[in-house]
Formats: C-alpha cells, sequence, structure tokens
C-alpha cells in the first residue's frame, strides 16, 4: 500500500514539473538519434567483417538447401531462380568444381574411374548416370557443408575478437544493424 502511495506521489510530482516546463504528457522520451552517432559509427565499424561473413553465411546454408532438395539436372536453375541476381555463372561454376574434385580423385587418390572425370568434363548435368548423378550430388552437398562450417568459424572468430576486446558480439551487432537501418 505504502509503495502504491509513493509510486502515485512521484508520478503526481513528474506530471507536475512537465506542467511547470511546458513538456507535453505525450513528447517524446529522446529527441536524439543516437543510430547514426560518431560513436554508433564506430562501433558499428567493428561488425563489418561479421557482418559479411553472415550475409555469405545465409547465401551458403540456402546454396545446400537448393543442392540438398533438388536433382543435379535441375540445381544450377534453381540456383538462378533463388538468386536471379548473382553475377556469376553457376553452370560453369560448378563444372569446374566438379572437375576439380574428379581430377583429383582419379589422378591423385586414385578412388574413382577415369571415365567418370570424362562424362563429367564432356556431358551436361541431364546427361549423367544415376550413380554418376549421385556421386556428384554427394560431391556438391559436401562442398557446401565444407563452405557453410568455414564461414561459421569466421563469424566465431569475429565474435570472440570482439570479447577479447570486452565488447559484447550481441550489442555490437545491434548497433550495426541500427546503424546501418537494418532494424
Amino acid at each position: 500500500m505504502a509503495d502504491e502511495a509513493q509510486t502515485r506521489l512521484l508520478e503526481l510530482q513528474m506530471e507536475d514539473l512537465k506542467a511547470t516546463y511546458g513538456i507535453a504528457k505525450d513528447a517524446p522520451k529522446s529527441t536524439t538519434n543516437n543510430d547514426r552517432s560518431e560513436n554508433s559509427r564506430k562501433i558499428a565499424a567493428l561488425y563489418e567483417d561479421a557482418a559479411e561473413y553472415e550475409e555469405e553465411l545465409e547465401t551458403f546454408e540456402k546454396e545446400l538447401e537448393i543442392v540438398q532438395n533438388n536433382e543435379i539436372k535441375d540445381i544450377v536453375n534453381a540456383l538462378k531462380e533463388v538468386f536471379p541476381n548473382y553475377e556469376g555463372d553457376y553452370l560453369k561454376e560448378i563444372k569446374a568444381v566438379l572437375e576439380a574434385y574428379w581430377t583429383q580423385f582419379v589422378e591423385v587418390d586414385k578412388t574413382h574411374p577415369k571415365e567418370e572425370l570424362t562424362h563429367i568434363k564432356e556431358q551436361e548435368f541431364s546427361q549423367y548416370s544415376d550413380e554418376l548423378s549421385a556421386k556428384v550430388k554427394s560431391a556438391l552437398i559436401k562442398r557446401w557443408e565444407m563452405l557453410v562450417s568455414i564461414k561459421k568459424e569466421h563469424v566465431a572468430e569475429e565474435r570472440a575478437e570482439m570479447k577479447l576486446r570486452g565488447m559484447k558480439p550481441d550489442h555490437i551487432r545491434k548497433v550495426y544493424r541500427k546503424y546501418h537501418g537494418l532494424e
């Protein structure tokens, strides 16, 4: 009961002070915007690399999902559909990755037949046998999983660096997002 009376007394005093100084009841609590201050800019700059890694991680995770959920012959078109603004050429990039992988498998590891490398170099994805398609899809999934893992490590390293500076990574991320208008 005493707490309620004291709270009410404080409220009345605050209303009286506002009336004395001409502050409207619905006036905003703060008229300054610290989101774009120099201090916010400096703090946001600490998160630049981590933000870039997080963005790349998000993209790699989406690409991995596409690779996992599509047949080998449909992967390139699915990637183009989800990422229409991508400036690279998914077909050329995936072919180059597969050729490098299979060259390693055939010539160095000697775990795959040379004919598979020939098929990968000369045939379209739709022409691959079911067995080769399964191997290729498995290799692509492993590649994207590796990329996701690497980006997660990069993000973790950036966050650890922020902690070493005595700062909270989540706070820095919040300031970064507000500074750049992402929240």
